[in-house]
């Protein structure tokens, strides 16, 4: 019986941590665009442009 006078005051203070990181995450903008992350991942930064075409070559 004595140790719920330790766990519940710890218990209250991870769960104010964890909200407050919950809220902090809503501020910060982490979950406002869920669709485009999901997508971002299908898309190949990696290829080069191609090159612009000469404007000398076609005179």
């Amino acid at each position: 019986m004595e140790s719920l006078l330790y766990l519940i005051p710890a218990m209250l203070l991870l769960g104010g941590l964890g909200l407050a990181g919950f809220l902090w995450a809503l501020k910060s903008g982490q979950y406002d665009d869920m669709e485009g992350n999901a997508a971002r991942i299908l898309y190949d930064d990696d290829d080069k442009p191609l090159p612009a075409p000469n404007k000398e070559k076609e005179k």
